[in-house]
């Protein structure tokens, strides 16, 4: 499980094909090699993936991960190559802060951003949810974006927009999306359950 709150930006620096639908990232990261381990799992841009490998080269640790045809086709994973730049997160701990929400990395689908409006050091972001997913994101509810736990100011059909802080955008991938990019969506868990609920009631 995770909360959201990016703690590092890696970079994809090697994208090998080892069968038709699988294929090993090399990420290099800011984090310390010795705390991680083969198996332990980082969300990258809002997908959990697992460690199969990691080391150190020059003055930047890196890790490798394996994607899958399921994550390949309901992820951006597929379209990842060297230079792409990744939101990463390391997974909760009993007794870190809750300081987002809880997300998976079980990633529902791709938004796609509309439109961006710069404003004085932040800026306001309005994406187009997948038609499946668009009816468990409410106003003032929670959503993970390429990974980063947000706040939904306003949603109008399949349409949300959300507020991107200066902290955000300079802690985050956000800071470079153009209109037009495609984000992983995970919808909030509550949202999700509360709805299967309603269905069975």
């Amino acid at each position: 499980m995770f909360t959201g709150i990016v703690t590092d930006i890696g970079e994809v620096v090697a994208v090998t094909a080892r069968a038709d639908n699988l294929r090993r990232l090399k990420i290099a990261c800011g984090y310390d090699r010795a705390g991680i381990a083969d198996g332990a799992s980082i969300a990258c841009n809002g997908v959990c993936l697992t460690v199969v490998a990691a080391g150190v080269e020059g003055n930047r640790t890196w890790f490798a991960a394996d994607a899958a045809a399921e994550t390949l086709a309901v992820t951006t994973a597929g379209s990842w190559r060297h230079g792409t730049r990744l939101n990463l997160e390391r997974p909760l701990r009993i007794g870190d802060e809750l300081g987002g929400h809880i997300v998976a990395g079980h990633v529902d689908g791709i938004a796609e951003l509309l439109a961006r409006d710069d404003l004085d050091h932040m800026a306001r972001l309005a994406f187009r949810a997948p038609p499946q997913q668009s009816r468990f994101i409410a106003a003032k509810g929670s959503v993970a974006l390429d990974g980063v736990s947000l706040t939904v100011n306003e949603v109008e059909g399949d349409r949300l927009s959300v507020l991107i802080i200066p902290h955000t955008l300079d802690a985050t991938t956000f800071g470079a999306l153009r209109a037009g990019d495609p984000v992983n969506l995970e919808v909030d868990l509550m949202a999700r359950y509360a709805a299967r609920l309603i269905e069975k009631a």
